[in-house]
């Protein structure tokens, strides 16, 4: 069965674990659009973090694969897909758009704060507004993908008041937060129907406080509990990726904390009891948040539920895959190369991956003839053959190109230079 959760105008499928979405100076990549640094690519003597397009890259796979592919096999076991994808490229996103700030806002050596502070939030503001007017438009497709962008808009802004802290304090902030977030949504949700419910397109900026409890706190990708995502990766973006040494600490402590994330929740539902006060519930797939009845519910480690063992996985899963990228990258750069070329304009591939999804659905295609994977397949090497053109030519995607351009201007115009 496919994990396409269809639900009516503005409802939509999103994936157990996955979504059902640079350098140093100058590096950035704020998980589905690039940011202004991005341009070094194209400038003698520096260079993009292929590592970080690279995991990007693997994002959007996943993100296809949990949007096209069955999660599930006939007999409720989960397929290969699943078990790979499910739930992990969503937040691999979040991650990488922590990073990306980061990496945009001076790298290790965040903005010492007045005008260039301003002018940096500034700018990073008009990029979230304009990244949720696309999502808004892409809902409005009424394709079966729960579209991440309005949420990722909300993300930049929240990151705003937060570009002046270094690695340290952002890790121990991802830390505190990854069980707080989760807390306090279980309390402002207390008695609240865990459904999602529909998707916010334009119609809901009609309500601009019903909107913001959706993105924040009711929605496929509440941005509440989702602060952890971006807390970890811009912790990471403050750190030198260009050394081995964290790439490999990376990629070793981000497999140590998915494995102990997993671990501690099947303690507790296992021999702690959990298992048995929450019943037949706990089989139930989710889609963003849980149940509210019982504190047990944020002992679980399952994806799409924000508890604390979900976005502990989740994070040193996305953790690990960039670690392997950063090192990758140093070990075999032309492999690297096609990955970071489709990793370069995620904006644009994820639009049209959703555009396309909203023209030809999976079961459309399935009915005339072409399987699940040759889609999904056919979609992967669009965006590589994309990717590649575009790079090899030098130039931005027309998506990051449009708003990169307006959120400089907007930081040049704050921060008082004509560059």
């Amino acid at each position: 069965m496919s994990e396409q959760h269809e639900r009516g105008r503005h409802r939509a499928a999103i994936a157990p674990r996955a979504a059902d979405p640079p350098t140093v100076p100058l590096p950035a990549v704020p998980g589905l659009v690039e940011s202004d640094a991005d341009r070094v690519q194209h400038r003698p003597g520096r260079r993009r973090l292929d590592g970080v397009d690279a995991a990007r890259a693997v994002a959007l796979a996943g993100m296809a694969a949990a949007h096209m592919l069955p999660l599930f096999a006939a007999d409720g076991s989960e397929t290969v897909a699943g078990a790979v994808a499910a739930g992990r490229a969503s937040a691999l996103f979040a991650v990488l758009a922590g990073v990306g700030i980061a990496l945009g806002t001076g790298g290790p050596r965040p903005p010492a704060g007045g005008r260039a502070h301003a002018a940096a939030a500034a700018g990073l503001l008009v990029r979230g507004l304009l990244v949720t007017l696309v999502g808004l438009a892409l809902v409005e497709l009424e394709s079966s993908v729960a579209v991440i962008l309005a949420y990722y808009g909300l993300l930049f802004a929240v990151a705003t008041p937060l570009l002046r802290l270094r690695a340290p304090m952002l890790a121990g902030a991802a830390a505190v937060w990854c069980v707080l977030g989760p807390v306090l949504s279980h309390l402002l949700r207390a008695g609240q129907d865990p459904d999602p419910g529909d998707q916010p397109g334009f119609a809901a900026l009609a309500d601009p406080g019903e909107l913001l409890t959706t993105l924040a706190l009711t929605g496929y990708y509440p941005v509440l509990p989702w602060l952890t995502y971006l807390l970890a990766g811009m912790a990471v973006g403050r750190l030198d990726l260009r050394s081995t040494r964290v790439g490999a600490g990376l990629l070793g402590g981000g497999a140590a904390l998915a494995v102990a994330a997993v671990a501690g929740s099947a303690l507790l539902l296992g021999p702690g009891g959990g298992a048995a006060v929450l019943g037949e519930e706990l089989s139930r797939r989710r889609y963003g948040t849980l149940p509210s009845d019982t504190w047990w519910w944020l002992a679980v480690e399952a994806p799409h539920t924000g508890s604390p063992f979900d976005l502990a996985h989740t994070t040193g899963t996305a953790l690990g895959v960039l670690g392997a990228m950063l090192l990758l990258t140093r070990a075999a750069p032309a492999l690297v190369w096609p990955l970071a070329a489709v990793g370069s304009i995620p904006l644009t591939l994820y639009t049209l991956h959703v555009t396309a999804l909203a023209v030809v659905p999976v079961r459309a295609a399935s009915a005339a003839g072409v399987p699940a994977l040759e889609l999904w397949a056919i979609h992967l090497l669009v965006a590589l053959a994309i990717g590649i053109t575009l790079r090899a030519a030098g130039v931005r995607g027309p998506l990051e190109a449009v708003v990169a351009a307006a959120s400089r201007g907007v930081r040049r115009a704050v921060g008082g230079t004509g560059r």
